[in-house]
């Protein structure tokens, strides 16, 4: 069904997950602002898109208030409402043993991860309340890492651990605007991140695997059925990830 006239907001649009979600949108109808630190990276999502005047590309830190405060603005003056938010942009530490990581790389992690992932619920909200229809639809990039972490993941694991907790407030909280809140948690979508799968990542009892991938894509269609539903509908929870990669029994 063509979501034409409908506004998105991808998160990370520059490239991996973002990117891919963002062309999905894009072509199924919808009107995507593209956000992200990286003025290139955005502006080559726009030019794979083609889009023209129904996409938007506005460079964004969502660690900071301003710089999301300003986001959300301009896809105000631009569109007129935001009808989907996909909190996607993230980061992650260096595989490091935990007493080893820093202060600083721990502090990125949950500036980005989470703290941005509020930032930008919070823009939504004072936007998706006001606008007339009311209401829209809140995704969460969660990742399989918030159910089972990875060896000497703390910061990542503990930050999508927590964006859990930010989904089920935020499925709670909106309900008075008829605002929907839903995570998905993806499983080895084949993007520039996860390339070194196919080297050999370390598991949970000190040796040594490849781990099988997915496209992306099925990551990218599942997306555009979360957008898709009406408000009356809503996955609060949904994991996509490669059928065999090490997930169940993890530990």
């Amino acid at each position: 069904m063509s979501q034409l006239g409908r506004v998105a907001l991808v998160t990370g649009a520059g490239s991996g997950i973002g990117r891919a979600v963002a062309l999905a949108l894009l072509r199924e109808g919808y009107n995507v602002v593209l956000a992200g630190r990286r003025t290139e990276a955005l502006a080559a999502t726009e030019a794979l898109a083609r889009a023209g005047e129904r996409s938007l590309a506005v460079p964004t830190d969502v660690t900071d208030p301003d710089s999301v405060r300003a986001l959300f603005e301009q896809t105000r003056s631009a569109f007129g409402r935001l009808d989907v938010l996909f909190n996607n942009a993230g980061t992650g530490a260096p595989a490091v043993p935990l007493e080893d990581l820093t202060f600083a790389q721990w502090r990125a992690v949950v500036d980005v991860n989470l703290t941005g992932a509020f930032l930008c619920t919070q823009e939504a909200f004072k936007l998706m309340k006001a606008q007339d229809p009311r209401g829209g639809r809140i995704i969460n990039n969660g990742s399989v890492s918030a159910t089972a972490p990875r060896p000497n993941s703390a910061p990542y694991t503990a930050t999508k651990h927590a964006i859990t907790g930010l989904t089920k407030s935020t499925a709670l909280d909106g309900r008075k605007y008829d605002i929907a809140c839903g995570q998905i948690d993806i499983g080895n979508a084949a993007t520039e991140m996860t390339e070194k799968m196919a080297a050999g990542v370390p598991q949970a009892d000190g040796t040594l695997a490849i781990e099988p991938r997915m496209d992306v894509e099925h990551v990218a269609r599942a997306v555009v059925y979360m957008a898709g539903l009406p408000l009356e509908a809503n996955v609060l929870f949904m994991t996509v990830m490669a059928t065999q990669m090490p997930l169940v029994g993890r530990g």
